[in-house]
């Protein structure tokens, strides 16, 4: 295989995104979907490399139809089709008749000597058989379009995606603003009052889909980026009903944006915003691209999985590395929209970072970085302990979701026998810690589940160790 192939025509050549950051996108700008390639060259990628992903194809899933080849390469037939002639004026692949009698039998394919040569040198630049990568600035372009800086948190839909927890009055006139600046945000505050939740909640309240790649080209290098352990992917109906929903609301024709479903680049698949959570386990390495020796293919860090999504650091504070570090990293992308990743080689390229960035933490802000850092934590949010009439709102509430009785001579025992006495802050979880525990010690002697002043008691032994 030459080391030096001529470029498709149409392909870029500059492979940055350019000097200027990706601004957001307008609010209420609608997710575009991404439009099937009409042409080999819309793919945006090198002759050879395709011919490459082809031959491995063939080689490694042992594939002869060129609907098949479509369906593994997630390109058009047509496509798929060229790339095969291509492919036989180079000697690599022969026809091998007909798969079958009917005269709407398939073509079959099958690899010449010298085909097999190239899939295996193809493999040996890396083992990736899959999607056909979307080159980086196609990527960058979709992805400005569909930006979370574009949608619009109203207070019905916090209100909705908060039912389930009761905050204090003024934290949802907080959250609100912070979300929808699609920048970042700081909550703290002590442990146990919500603040994971919250974070998780958010990222419940923005709608509408995005597109991603299964897989990125930068260099002819693949990153993967599509993840199903991360990615939650819209059905076939689903989507269609997302479409649709989207064109109600630009007011454009239903029947069009069902087309456009229908007809998308299957190189993307339409995901729900993404959401990423990372906690204690977070290091600075899972920041950058992963390498594979072995299969020499890259897989996406997890801020940019995480684009056009939402992305908390959970427990901030508590990795190893120090926080100071964690949000230097950060920093750049975090006020420019634009992540500087870099490959084995040493190539460093911008990447597309639109995430909604969100720290938690029980460390004071000012343990945790220096004023400079904080700065650029755009919005600091203290989530407090809920004050005794909040904190009985919580507990009635989690009673009644839990189809228990609370009595009044229970409520004043547990005000004044445990917290007052004990000189215990009031905190958002003891109402769903004291409920579980009470359901386990009644499983445990047999009797229906119920709150009682000796249940409550057993739970609270559990609620705090003794020194």
């Amino acid at each position: 295989m030459a080391e030096a192939a001529e470029r498709e025509q149409g392909a870029v050549g500059d492979r940055g995104l350019g000097a200027k950051p990706m601004g957001p996108a307008p609010a209420g700008r609608r997710p575009r979907t991404p439009p099937l390639p009409a042409t080999l060259a819309a793919l945006g990628l090198e002759a050879n490399m395709l011919i490459g992903l082809l031959v491995k194809a063939m080689y490694r899933l042992g594939l002869e139809r060129a609907r098949e080849l479509a369906d593994s390469l997630h390109i058009p037939v047509a496509l798929t089709t060229q790339l095969i002639e291509r492919a036989k004026d180079q000697k690599l692949v022969e026809a091998m008749g007909q798969f079958g009698a009917a005269v709407t039998a398939e073509m079959r394919y099958a690899l010449t000597g010298k085909g097999r040569e190239w899939a295996l040198e193809a493999f040996h630049h890396n083992d990736y058989v899959g999607a056909v990568p979307v080159p980086l600035e196609q990527f960058a372009a979709q992805a400005s379009t569909q930006s979370i800086r574009g949608e619009v948190l109203t207070r019905p839909t916090l209100e909705r995606v908060f039912e389930g927890l009761t905050l204090a009055p003024g934290l949802m006139r907080n959250l609100g603003p912070a979300a929808n600046s699609g920048a970042s945000m700081l909550l703290y505050g002590p442990p146990g009052n919500g603040k994971s939740s919250i974070a998780e909640a958010l990222c419940r309240g923005f709608g509408h889909h995005v597109w991603l790649p299964y897989a990125i080209e930068v260099d002819r290098q693949v990153i993967t980026l599509y993840d199903p352990a991360v990615h939650r992917a819209l059905t076939g109906e689903e989507l269609r009903e997302a479409e649709a929903d989207l064109a109600r609301s630009a007011g454009a024709g239903e029947t069009n944006a069902l087309r456009r479903a229908v007809t998308a680049d299957r190189r993307y698949i339409a995901c729900r915003r993404p959401k990423l959570i990372a906690g204690g386990e977070l290091t600075l390495d899972m920041l950058d691209l992963s390498f594979s020796h072995a299969s020499r293919i890259y897989e996406a860090p997890m801020q940019l999985k995480a684009c056009g999504g939402v992305l908390v650091i959970d427990d901030f504070g508590r990795q190893r590395q120090h926080p100071q570090e964690i949000i230097n990293r950060m920093i750049i992308p975090l006020e420019n929209g634009v992540d500087f990743l870099a490959l084995q080689s040493g190539r460093k390229f911008e990447a597309p970072f639109d995430s909604l960035v969100v720290f938690s933490t029980n460390i004071p802000p000012s343990d945790l970085v220096d004023e400079a850092a904080l700065r650029r934590l755009r919005y600091k949010i203290l989530v407090d302990s809920p004050d005794r009439s909040l904190f009985l709102k919580i507990l009635a509430q989690t009673v009644q979701r839990a189809g228990l009785g609370l009595t009044e001579e229970l409520v004043v025992f547990m005000l004044e026998e445990l917290y007052a006495k004990q000189g215990r802050p009031y905190q958002a979880f003891h109402p769903r810690f004291i409920v579980d525990q009470a359901f386990a010690i009644c499983a445990y002697e047999g009797m229906a589940p119920q709150l009682t002043q000796e249940v409550v008691e057993r739970a609270w032994e559990n609620l705090f160790p003794v020194d």
